[in-house]
Order: structure tokens, then C-alpha cells, then sequence
């Protein structure tokens, strides 16, 4: 299905027929991704004595599972600066809008410090000038294995500081990445990436200026298929109050 868009003084085409899902789907197998020392997700029936919430045990005529998971670890999630402060913040207050035009980026990290990190002068010269609403971040080298890595004392690779005060200071709101984090893995809970990017000063006292609207989806995946380049982004979520949330994010391609 054909549809003209207009958005920020800009009138342009897209096929909403063809969206790109970069979201990873939530398994209880193996094949799900694992960040933070978790175990995999849990999806099982209920149990109420011998009634069993399965069809194909006999006792139900509907699957009715229990489903334990944390969005942060378990697969992709978009979170909003209550990540990090003192005081709540929910993510589904936060997101209220959900088309942006965003910037598809792949980015090899460098090596620095026995790190792997993406760095401000990478991004500026990827987006070669565009400050568009979402970026889209998908590191190099680039395969399949990231939809089922386990992630948990790996040392991935991370944004700078620098980087994330750069994406903000160009008024970009929304940020997604295919790694668990934006910040290094273990860092003495620094977390300088989430900050700079939210524009957080103090978790304990959220300043006035901090980017209440601005989230971060992390633990995305976009196939090698998909060319670097502007699309419409559909940010969907489930609408959890609390600080993050499984999400859905779309790409169309802009005709």
C-alpha cells in the first residue's frame, strides 16, 4: 500500500506493505539473545491442579502461558532516561509519538584500549551532515549471530561519550543500536553514554534540561540487505510503565 507522508514540512512516498522488521523476537530456546548474566525467557502454560493452559495437552481449549522475561536482556527494548534516575520515569509515558524519519548507519568500532568502540567522528562522517530524528546504528562486521548471541561478560563493543553528547546535540531523539548497550559492559556504573545522550547531570535530581522524550532501543538487528540510507521508522512498543519495554521497531523504505 502506497501512502503519502507528510512530515516536518517534507511530503514524500513510502510502501507500507514492505515494513523492515530490525526487532529480534522473543523465544524460550537457545536461539534467544542474552545480556546480563540471565537465563533464557520463560514461556510456559499455566498450571491450576491437572488443568494444564495448553491445547495440545487436552485439558484446555485455549493456550494460556505465563511468560517471564526482562526486556533489557532478553531481546529488543526501548528505554526511556527512567532507566537510570533515582526517581520513576516511564517509558510509555515518554514515547507518545511513533513515526520518525531516521538514518540507517553501519560502523565498524575501533579498537581502542582493548575496547570496541564507536566514536563521534564515525558517526558525524557517516551521517554526512543529516541531523534526522532517529539514527539507526548497525555495527560491522554484520551477521546472523547477533539474533541469538550471548552477550554476558563478552565485553561489547560501545558508544563514546563523545559520540552520544554529538547525537544529542544534533537533535537527535531516538537512538537504536544492535548491541546490549550503548555503554561498556562493565564500567563501575559510569554509564556516560545514557547520560550524555538523555542529558542526565544527576540520577538522583533529573535536571530541568534533561531529554525526557528521547529513548534508546538497544539489541536491534538489521540484515545486510537493508542499504544504509532515510526511512520512516514506526518505534512500536508493548505499553509497560516502566523504564523499558519489548519493542517493534519498522523501517520503510522513502520512495
Amino acid at each position: 500500500m502506497q501512502a503519502t507522508i507528510q512530515h516536518q514540512n517534507q511530503t514524500f512516498e513510502v510502501n507500507l506493505s514492505n515494513p523492515i522488521d530490525i526487532s529480534i523476537p522473543l523465544t524460550n530456546t537457545d536461539k534467544n539473545p542474552i545480556a546480563w548474566y540471565l537465563e533464557k525467557p520463560v514461556i510456559e502454560p499455566v498450571c491450576f491442579g491437572d488443568w494444564i493452559g495448553k491445547v495440545s495437552e487436552g485439558s484446555s481449549s485455549t493456550n494460556f502461558n505465563n511468560i517471564f522475561f526482562n526486556p533489557h536482556g532478553h531481546g529488543t527494548h526501548t528505554e526511556c532516561l527512567g532507566h537510570i534516575t533515582r526517581d520513576f520515569y516511564s517509558v510509555n509515558q515518554s514515547l507518545k509519538q511513533f513515526f520518525f524519519l531516521a538514518e540507517l548507519i553501519s560502523i565498524a568500532p575501533e579498537w581502542q584500549a582493548e575496547d570496541w568502540v564507536i566514536t563521534k567522528n564515525q558517526i558525524e562522517k557517516a551521517l554526512k551532515g543529516n541531523s534526522p530524528e532517529a539514527i539507526v546504528i548497525r555495527t560491522l562486521p554484520n551477521d546472523s549471530q547477533k539474533t541469538h548471541m550471548k552477550y554476558s561478560n563478552t565485553n561489547p563493543a560501545y558508544l563514546e561519550e563523545a559520540a552520544a553528547i554529538f547525537i544529542r546535540e544534533i537533535g537527535i531523539q531516538h537512538l537504536l543500536i544492535d548491541l546490549p548497550s550503548v555503554d561498556k559492559e562493565h564500567d563501575d556504573g559510569k554509564l556516560l553514554a545514557h547520560k550524555a545522550f538523555w542529558n542526565v547531570k544527576d540520577v538522583n535530581q533529573l535536571n530541568e534540561d534533561a531529554r525526557m522524550n528521547a529513548t534508546i532501543t538497544e539489541l536491534i538487528f538489521v540484515s545486510d540487505e537493508v542499504a544504509d540510507g532515510s526511512y520512516l521508522l514506526n518505534l512500536q512498543m508493548a505499553p509497560f510503565e516502566n523504564d523499558a519495554s519489548p519493542s517493534k521497531p519498522l523501517l520503510f523504505e522513502i520512495q
